[in-house]
């Protein structure tokens, strides 16, 4: 992981973090008021959960056939296509909201398209990054985008949104809008045509692949990412922990209101104090990484994971909650480097969108799942009931999977995205 000498991240870079974080910040105002503004009309932890999985599901429907798109075209300009379309769909709830005609099925709706443009957005802007980012610096490159993000989206946002939500709930989607409109606007201003190389060649950058069904190379991407052992172990692995914690996540607005008396105000800052774990995670992610070690960073982790799970299900104290979801976002940016990274080092710039998006199909089965199954089951069984299974299921998994991450294993993808550089 060490830095090459002369590299370093351009103008083009910091175009692509600064329309990423804006458009988290957005995003974020609008991910904690939607449960804010479906749980003030009603206390149903199906319908509140309900929202999750109508985001989630995108996901599922879209990611395959978006990394086939993402392989296709020129990935910066499909990034400002969607980031276009997603503006007036906020718009859309924001006006509805403030002319008092918003129902519950209008807020899936909307949550449904935006994250469909997300799904195929996050796609392209995975793959646009290495050919951007010299490899020795994706580490560097990756932390600094989380950074980013989880300052706009945990940090500001948490707390912001619930403050604009009780002076108007339109308010935070409004905000939303704007932001996905300045995002395309600075990436207009990258220069340079990235659509991925064919395969067969060295092709110019500007010349479209070979075209061939939809599915073969959805295909062709899933077989790629189910023969690396590495890649397709974290990928199974994060899937399976993102079960349970978006069902944990999905009743939290109801947990911080019954258990840790929290008002809207005080349900952001629990994301809050997630953001400002992750923005110090992503700040020193390529220094800690490379300290504590890939291995060492991923065991930690899944133990930050069942502890985090143990507290949400045992806790009634607001500032203990708000110290184990600190280390949680650590966890989570440090977690999210290694696989980033990893994950552009090896593979094929011809297969970065497929491979990529094949990721996010996995991950995001997960998630629907966890979302329905944390409203179905907190009304079935009680409210902390998914922390509970949450924890069972990290120490299992951790149990299992403790000597699969080891240096011999790691050592051998870096030196294989090595010989395959050179």
């Amino acid at each position: 992981m060490d830095l090459m000498a002369g590299e370093k991240l351009d103008g083009r870079y910091a175009k692509i973090w600064a329309a990423s974080t804006t458009s988290a910040l957005g995003s974020g105002l609008a991910t904690v008021a939607a449960p804010l503004l479906i749980a003030s009309r009603t206390e149903d932890p199906l319908v509140v959960s309900g929202g999750f999985a109508v985001a989630w599901l995108p996901w599922l429907l879209f990611a395959l056939p978006g990394g086939v798109l993402v392989d296709r075209v020129d990935r910066r300009k499909l990034m400002i296509t969607l980031d276009w379309i997603r503006v007036p769909a906020v718009a859309l709830l924001a006006v509805a909201i403030t002319t008092g005609n918003v129902s519950v099925v209008l807020l899936y709706a909307v949550l449904f398209v935006i994250n469909s443009g997300e799904v195929v957005f996050r796609t392209a802007g995975g793959a646009l990054l290495p050919t951007i980012v010299p490899k020795a610096l994706l580490e560097r490159a990756n932390g600094r985008l989380y950074a980013g993000t989880t300052l706009a989206h945990g940090m500001l946002s948490g707390p912001l949104s619930g403050f604009l939500f009780g002076v108007a709930a339109s308010v935070p989607f409004f905000v939303n809008a704007g932001t996905y409109a300045v995002s395309a606007l600075l990436l207009g201003l990258i220069g340079g045509a990235y659509r991925a190389r064919p395969k067969d060649g060295p092709g110019d950058p500007g010349e479209p692949v070979k075209r061939r069904s939809i599915r073969s190379e959805a295909t062709e991407g899933f077989r790629w990412l189910m023969g690396q052992r590495l890649l397709r172990t974290m990928v199974g692995l994060i899937g399976l922990l993102n079960l349970t914690l978006v069902a944990a996540t999905s009743v939290l607005v109801l947990l911080a209101r019954e258990r840790l008396q929290l008002g809207a105000v005080g349900y952001g800052l629990l994301f809050t104090c997630i953001a400002v774990g992750g923005l110090l995670g992503s700040l020193t992610g390529d220094r800690l990484i490379a300290w504590c070690t890939p291995t060492w960073t991923l065991r930690i982790g899944l133990l930050i994971e069942a502890g985090t799970h143990l507290v949400l299900a045992t806790s009634t104290s607001a500032p203990v909650v708000g110290v184990i979801l600190f280390l949680f976002g650590v966890h989570g940016a440090l977690w999210g480097i290694v696989a980033s990274s990893l994950r552009q080092r090896l593979t094929p710039p011809d297969m970065l969108g497929r491979v990529g998006s094949t990721s996010l199909f996995i991950i995001a089965g997960g998630n629907c799942v966890g979302a329905l199954l944390g409203g179905a089951v907190a009304s079935k069984f009680g409210l902390t009931t998914p922390y509970w299974a949450g924890f069972v299921v990290a120490v299992i998994v951790s149990a299992v999977t403790w000597r699969v991450f080891d240096r011999a294993v790691v050592s051998a993808a870096y030196a294989e995205e090595a010989a395959v550089s050179r």
